[in-house]
């Protein structure tokens, strides 16, 4: 049984020293990015499910509210549809998946294969990628930036005696709307969304940097090996007198 156990161990720790030594620096770098980036589409998804949850189910992007004055309760007079909150949901979770899935191939490979390389296909497929949550995630917080201004715009209008639009967290909400979360959960969910811009913008940048190394090192490797296919011809012995 220790035998069996300390074989477990050494494996493990073969493993960990070729995933630090296997790996080129910049995949590891775009790893800890890919990180960064599952981390806020987890964040992003339960922050903008959580509010949708609260509010009924309704999307507030866009929305505005009335202030019952013989109640003292505000409740929400209009929303968009819930398909704008579903497409942000959407874009945070199949980022949070992508990149976890990356996580684990590379961690695999790295295990497996001592040497790890990444191929012209795998680069140009992976700036695809790129260029397309890019374009999604400028989507997304675009409509979360502008959705909440345009709430808050509603909120400060209709609402008496607040100065900003997280104060009306603090005001009561008609049933079945819950409202004292409902600026921090849109909130996180644009910044998460917009930092998650951010690091994509970085890996798009080290993925770049990989394909220019990679089509150095092609273009050098042909060229030894044109150097070495011409060698024998042109190279001729010397006569011997």
């Amino acid at each position: 049984m220790n035998e069996v156990f300390g074989c477990l161990t050494l494996r493990d720790s073969d493993c960990e020293s070729m995933f630090m030594m296997g790996l080129p620096w910049l995949l590891v770098l775009e790893l800890v990015l890919y990180a960064g980036c599952f981390i806020c589409g987890v964040i992003a998804a339960a922050w903008m499910t959580l509010t949708q949850g609260h509010f009924d189910g309704r999307c507030i992007l866009y929305g505005s509210v009335h202030y019952n004055a013989s109640g003292q309760a505000l409740t929400v007079e209009g929303s968009s549809s819930p398909s704008v909150c579903y497409f942000v949901s959407a874009i945070a979770v199949c980022m949070a998946i992508y990149c976890f899935s990356l996580i684990l191939y590379w961690i695999y490979a790295s295990c497996v294969d001592e040497d790890v390389r990444r191929g012209t296909v795998s680069l140009n497929t992976s700036l695809g990628v790129c260029g397309l949550l890019l374009f999604f995630l400028l989507v997304s917080g675009c409509i979360l930036k502008i959705g909440r201004d345009s709430l808050c715009f509603s909120v400060l209008h209709n609402t008496p005696s607040i100065t900003s639009c997280e104060d009306a967290e603090n005001k009561t909400w008609a049933h079945p709307y819950t409202g004292n979360q409902f600026y921090t959960g849109l909130y996180s969910t644009e910044r998460s969304m917009w930092v998650s811009f951010f690091f994509w913008v970085l890996i798009t940048a080290v993925v770049v940097i990989q394909r220019r190394q990679s089509s150095r090192l092609k273009v050098w490797g042909d060229d030894e090996w044109s150097r070495a296919e011409t060698e024998p011809f042109l190279h001729r012995p010397s006569r011997q007198r």
